[in-house]
């Protein structure tokens, strides 16, 4: 949480913050902001004081104010033309001595300084090696991992949670009628019809989820992945548009849609067959939904995630399937992890595979997934159950968005 940015910085040796980007689709900018339609700002917070805001468009003046925090205009005091003039016009010498003159009167032209945010990389590489030769004192570093906003993040407020709880609803929602529309539709033979008297197709379905979506506020920028038969057995595959929906193929529904603007992801999926499941697909999806539960309920309060990643391979191989646990290159069993942190970025701490750290644990106030898989291309099916997960300051863990885990879709006679 916020209140725990400054001792983190202090723990990763970090003096200030600098976020670099726009007030929208920019996860750490928003994370200090909120959402609002100002388009480049820095945003430089100093340990142990408050983040102050500079804005570049004095148009955006009243955008970048709504963000609660102290907000100058750059050209209010720092005219960008004086700097041209004295400069020759040249555009980089220019921008550059202004933001030392900004930075020095802020008080930060020494220690380290962690840049994160999303910006154009290469004007940004180009002003910050500028900058270090003119503030040689002034250290700029970046983090893989763990950066102390990334830390913080980990930790959710009850109104953070709120929003993905609220979003959480909206994809079940969608995810409802994505069902219900699959029901209605006539079959022919072993496959579903539109509306026309057509094959239905996976890219006609997506179009109604984005549809579906945007109706009820949110965005989809990350895809959806719908996928059957052998797709469904390729975890990240999104489904060929062109494939038909036929009956007792495996359906993989990960969903994943954010808030407009930027804001709280949520994370779901569930694997449907339409009209009946074959012996082998029910057997693998209730082998995949046995671990699903197993792990939920085996949840302890600050335990390292990746002690549940170690469990589910135990619990899968136990059954009889390869996992990463001992093969990284893994194509076919549990290829992948339990699951990953959600927030402002669909991926975040806490994460749980092999590369997490000691960190990544399930403190009070995080809000994660648990999405146990079996895939297996080479006979046409693939099977993930996810739900997202709430750790609560009572030490109680909830799933966000119930939803019912049926395998088999009703589909019309």
């Amino acid at each position: 949480m916020k209140k725990d940015l400054d001792r983190y910085m202090q723990e990763k040796n970090v003096d200030a913050l600098w976020v670099m980007g726009a007030m929208y689709n920019n996860p750490d900018m928003v994370y200090f902001t909120g959402i609002h339609h100002a388009n480049q700002v820095d945003l430089f917070k100093i340990r142990g004081k408050e983040p102050i805001v500079f804005h570049f468009v004095d148009m955006e003046r009243e955008e970048a104010q709504r963000s609660g925090l102290e907000t100058h205009a750059y050209d209010e005091k720092y005219p960008l033309m004086d700097y041209l003039k004295k400069n020759g016009n040249n555009l980089l010498d220019a921008v550059v001595l202004r933001l030392r003159d900004v930075l020095t009167d802020i008080g930060l032209t020494r220690g380290r300084v962690a840049i994160s945010g999303w910006d154009n990389l290469a004007s940004s590489w180009t002003l910050l090696n500028q900058l270090r030769e003119l503030l040689p004192e002034l250290e700029l570093v970046s983090f893989l991992q763990d950066s102390p906003i990334q830390m913080a993040r980990l930790t959710k407020t009850s109104e953070e949670v709120e929003h993905i709880r609220a979003m959480g609803k909206l994809t079940t929602t969608v995810v409802g009628r994505v069902a219900d529309f699959l029901s209605s539709c006539p079959v022919s033979g072993e496959i579903l019809l539109n509306k026309d008297g057509d094959p239905l197709t996976i890219g006609q379905v997506k179009q109604l989820v984005n549809l579906w979506l945007a109706e009820l506020g949110a965005e989809n920028p990350e895809e959806t992945v719908f996928s059957i038969g052998r797709d469904g057995g390729v975890p990240h595959s999104t489904g060929n548009p062109a494939d038909v929906l036929r009956l007792g193929l495996p359906i993989v529904f990960d969903i994943f849609p954010r808030e407009k603007g930027g804001g709280f992801f949520y994370d779901f999926t569930r694997t449907w067959c339409l009209g009946y499941a074959p012996d082998d697909v029910q057997q693998l999806y209730d082998q995949v939904l046995q671990v699903h539960h197993r792990i939920i309920d085996e949840l302890e309060p600050l335990k390292p995630f990746k002690h549940y990643q170690m469990r589910t391979c135990q619990l899968f191989e136990e059954m009889g399937h390869e996992t990463v646990q001992h093969n990284s290159q893994l194509s076919e069993g549990y290829v992948h992890s339990i699951g990953h942190g959600l927030g402002l970025d669909v991926h975040e701490n806490p994460f749980s595979g092999y590369s997490a750290s000691e960190g990544d644990i399930l403190a009070p106030g995080s809000v994660f997934s648990i999405e146990p898989g079996l895939y297996y291309p080479s006979k046409n099916v693939g099977v993930r159950i996810e739900d997202t997960v709430y750790l609560n300051p009572q030490g109680q863990f909830e799933i966000l968005a119930e939803y019912p885990y049926n395998l088999v879709l009703p589909v019309k006679k």
